[in-house]
């Protein structure tokens, strides 16, 4: 199954292919030809930036297994996107009258200062690149740790309700031993009022009986 990460990687690979054939191509060319092929390599080597970045956030995206060889896909696209761009620097620097040109439009004459700052800005641009790369690993590394650290929390959350519920289970047992305790209490109780009333019945009816066997034997 082609993944969105092995798009970008056939993108790539069509752009450095074209980059490193017009890197090529600079040296031997004329003046009309060499501006329209810089243009053509800056643009390239931007184009591929981005796919490097649309790529590591892809990386993200993928399963474990899969996840490291992509990385390292990843780490070797980016120097070789590096190697191309010296490669192009160096290019870009050799002068046309080197190679047996005798130029006469004064654009063909590179001032070095020019030269140099868009070195610098091709350089930059790649270390850019690379501390984006950095950020965007540091940022993955903090939300997998975010990540452990919230599974954590629901573990042990998790535990916790267990043992809540456990103790609610406790308590609800220990109220139902308590109200079967308060009933076997309360028969107990209605059994010794019973037994007090019925003595108190037997002992009327004794000491009337005594009382009338008293009378009827001073009657007679």
């Amino acid at each position: 199954m082609v993944t969105l990460f092995d798009n970008y990687e056939q993108q790539y690979s069509v752009l450095t292919a074209d980059i490193t054939a017009q890197i090529g191509s600079l040296a031997a060319s004329n003046t009309k030809d060499r501006r329209q092929l810089i243009s053509n390599i800056e643009k390239h080597v931007e184009e591929a930036q981005e796919l490097l970045e649309q790529m590591d956030l892809e990386v993200r995206e993928i399963e474990a297994p899969k996840k490291t060889r992509c990385r390292t896909k990843l780490d070797c696209y980016r120097a070789e996107l590096k190697r191309l761009t010296l490669e192009y620097i160096k290019a870009r620097s050799i002068k046309q009258g080197s190679l047996g040109y005798d130029s006469t439009d004064p654009d063909d004459n590179f001032d070095p200062r020019i030269s140099n700052d868009q070195k610098q800005r091709l350089l930059d641009n790649t270390e850019k690149l690379e501390r984006s790369g950095n950020k965007l690993e540091e940022s993955y590394k903090i939300l997998v740790e975010t990540e452990q650290t919230g599974t954590q929390i629901l573990q042990n959350l998790g535990e916790q309700r267990e043992t809540i519920q456990r103790s609610r289970n406790r308590l609800r047992e220990t109220d139902e031993e308590l109200s079967r305790a308060s009933r076997i209490l309360n028969a107990m109780i209605m059994r010794s009022l019973q037994q007090k009333l019925v003595l108190l019945i037997v002992g009327a009816c004794m000491f009337i009986a005594l009382c009338l066997g008293i009378y009827l034997g001073f009657k007679n």
